[in-house]
């Protein structure tokens, strides 16, 4: 089981230094080291109005993230508190405070795009936090939602005739909250009560005209229904007395507002009970090694004057972990063939049977460790290491089996050695003696289990180097007529004929069985990689479909409200999906 991170306050995780952006080693050292899926939940909004203290009651705590008491921003760039996940067990919870907007030290809204942008990149529950109703004056404020297509890419596609929609965002955008804070309005339309949630859609509908005045009204509000089409909304009333809100962190519980209390607690019941786990395009979760990866590469681009591109990002972060996937997938591979493989092997197709069991094992795990790779460039890479060990474990088999063979038969053939040099069979006969005493120890040597595919090899390549002395003792054994010396000779030589017959048989049926060997790791890499692009296809499959549920919902909204135009640009990027989901059921080739 995955430890949990418990760190006792937020961390820097991107610094603003002179308008720079820097991502803090300390905080990617924590998040590194978070194996677990994470949640996570980023807040943004004007400077001063109360982020920081929605951030620590989340964290289950008072203090925390710092609240300030200023009219100056008090948060700078984007700070990280990574917390045990209180109502997913297993979950690791990020709280990302981010600098206050519209501090009016900076001067320029450059950098609070940029840090808007991260935000909705790197959470999965997006909270913008404001102070009031919603207003013009509110929806203003949120200029940066209409600007989040010139500050990320979905797609790295070069082609220019490929025009980026709403669709291409919502697939990867997170949750929207809007938490309105010091509200004071009755929620109420036409004499009945509503609920936040209501109020926050009626303040989205559009003004119906084409001059600027209905533009300028209606973009923020396009944005966010495109954008965001999974929204929520919470009212807070004012927390304490005035003179008490510069130290809230410190009031007592009888100090607040009681239903500022309640609506805290409805609000962080909610964020806990309804926020996802962050997840990528392809249903990918994201854990602290992956969220860490989104943050180098965002910030990378941003600072080399590129804009964040969503591909990109999974495209880097799917190098790292299919290259470690592959590292996972031989160690396990080797663990495997180590504890089961008890060198030598009787036969070659022990041992291969082995590597097949463990290889397709290891297959699975890199299946299980691996996405997006493109071309399957890193199961190619997989397979001709898998190769290469298989060959390396044939090379220990042999060896060995060698060695073992050699041991033996030093042990079982050393008496005849020594009776050879005490001339034992140098008398008429002896050759005789000889052969008959040298077939006795060939029969012991075979009855010895678990010597190895080498046994007849090596015990050929030993008798060879005695042929000298079986042949000096032959030619100086006088019982035999010189007749029967040839006709010795000619027996050996049928010997050595037929035992070379033999050996080029084993070649044979080794390449044979290697080659079999190499058909069915391919048809194994094929079976697995056709079983994983069928879930990678249904996974698919249900994003679009469920991107396509809430484009069609927004066309029933935009109908109903009369607005035509918008309507039809929604059925044409439905189409499009659609289009593109037909083009994702084509086959394609593998391997």
């Amino acid at each position: 089981m995955a430890a949990e991170i418990h760190m006792t306050g937020p961390v820097s995780l991107i610094d603003n230094t002179e308008g720079q952006l820097v991502v803090n080693p300390e905080a990617l050292k924590i998040l590194s080291a978070v194996t677990q899926p994470v949640v996570v939940v980023a807040i943004v909004g004007l400077y001063r109005t109360g982020k920081s203290y929605l951030m620590n009651r989340l964290a289950g705590k008072n203090k925390g993230f710092s609240l300030g008491s200023t009219v100056k921003s008090h948060t700078k760039g984007i700070w990280m508190w990574c917390v045990p996940h209180p109502k997913k067990p297993g979950h690791t919870l990020v709280l990302l405070d981010t600098e206050g907007l519209g501090d009016i030290e900076k001067g320029d809204n450059e950098n609070d795009s940029w840090i808007f942008s991260l935000a909705i990149l790197l959470s999965s529950t997006f909270v913008y936090n404001s102070m009031g109703t919603i207003n013009q004056q509110a929806m203003d404020q949120l200029h940066y939602v209409t600007e989040l297509t010139d500050r990320i890419k979905a797609s790295s596609s070069p082609d220019n005739n490929y025009v980026e929609d709403s669709a291409d965002f919502v697939s990867f955008f997170p949750a929207f909250v809007w938490a309105l804070r010091d509200f004071s309005l009755e929620l109420k339309t036409d004499e009945e009560p509503i609920t936040p949630d209501d109020y926050l859609e009626l303040s989205l509908k559009l003004r119906k005209g084409a001059d600027i005045k209905s533009k300028s009204f209606n973009d923020p509000r396009l944005c966010i229904r495109k954008f965001f089409p999974k929204r929520k909304c919470f009212i807070f009333d004012r927390p304490a007395w005035r003179k008490n809100l510069a130290h809230l962190e410190q009031l007592k519980e009888e100090d607040l507002n009681p239903d500022f209390i309640e609506q805290v607690a409805e609000f962080c019941s909610y964020i806990l009970s309804h926020s996802n786990v962050k997840t990528l395009s392809g249903g990918i979760t994201v854990n602290g090694p992956r969220l860490e990866s989104l943050v180098l590469t965002y910030i990378s681009a941003i600072s080399s004057g590129d804009l964040p591109c969503m591909e990109n990002a999974v495209r880097a972060l799917a190098q790292l972990e299919n290259s470690a996937a592959v590292e996972k997938a031989v160690a396990h591979y080797n663990q495997q063939m180590s504890q089961k493989v008890q060198l030598p092997t009787e036969t070659l197709q022990e041992l291969l049977d082995l590597h097949r069991d463990s290889e397709r094992e290891a297959i699975e795990v890199f299946m299980k460790n691996s996405f997006k790779d493109v071309d399957h460039k890193f199961q190619r890479k997989l397979g001709a290491q898998l190769e290469a060990r298989r060959d390396d474990f044939c090379e220990q088999n042999s060896k060995a089996s060698s060695d073992c063979c050699m041991a033996l038969l030093q042990d079982i053939f050393s008496p005849l050695e020594e009776d050879v040099k005490q001339g034992t069979f140098s008398k008429p006969g002896g050759y005789r003696l000889f052969l008959q005493k040298q077939q006795e120890l060939k029969n012991k040597y075979y009855q010895v289990p678990r010597k190895g595919i080498q046994a007849e090899e090596v015990l050929k390549k030993y008798l060879e180097s005695k042929e000298d002395v079986a042949d000096a003792l032959l030619q100086t054994d006088q019982l035999l007529s010189e007749k029967e010396k040839a006709i010795e000779v000619q027996r050996i030589k049928a010997e050595s004929a037929e035992a070379a017959k033999k050996k080029l048989k084993k070649i044979q049926k080794k390449y044979k069985q290697m080659m079999e060997q190499k058909e069915k790791s391919y048809q194994e890499h094929v079976k697995q990689l056709t079983e994983k692009m069928e879930r990678d296809k249904v996974q698919l499959m249900a994003e679009q479909e469920k991107t396509i549920t809430c484009k069609l919902k927004e066309q029933e909204l935009l109908l109903k409200e009369g607005f035509q135009n918008e309507s039809k640009r929604l059925q044409k990027e439905i189409q499009d999906i659609q289009m593109r989901e037909r083009s994702s059921n084509s086959t394609c080739n593998i391997l």
